[in-house]
């Protein structure tokens, strides 16, 4: 499975972005998928990840009610919608891909991994 992330860009606070994910093979339907961020001198984190059919969703304390993971099976893509950014949401997004229907939040879950996007929010 390749990944191909797109859509970072550098906006202000309260902004918004929509990060697209686009992947190949014809089974982007039986992977769960996942975002995660990494700042500089920090550890890549979990943002959001959403199990096969889209039923099952998850997100970091830090982006709930700002963040909204969707996927679009046809398309063979990921989206991450993301609303009222702030500075500290600075950072390059990751989209991953884990061959299981449970969406998951550790890094370590996943076995496939696109380039990252660079996403920077200004004050």
């Amino acid at each position: 499975v390749q990944l191909q992330a797109s859509g970072g860009g550098v906006v202000q606070a309260g902004d918004s972005l929509r990060l697209s994910c686009s992947t190949s093979g014809r089974t982007f339907s039986r992977y769960a998928m996942g975002w995660f961020r990494q700042a500089p001198g920090t550890d890549r984190e979990f943002v959001a990840a959403i199990s096969w059919t889209g039923s099952i969703r998850y997100y970091a304390d830090s982006v709930k009610g700002r963040f909204t993971i969707s996927r679009d099976n046809a398309k063979n893509t990921v989206y991450l919608q993301m609303n009222s950014l702030r500075p500290e949401d600075t950072a390059v997004y990751y989209c991953a891909a884990d061959a299981d229907s449970v969406p998951k939040r550790l890094t370590t879950d996943y076995a496939y991994w696109g380039q990252g996007t660079q996403v920077t929010v200004s004050s």
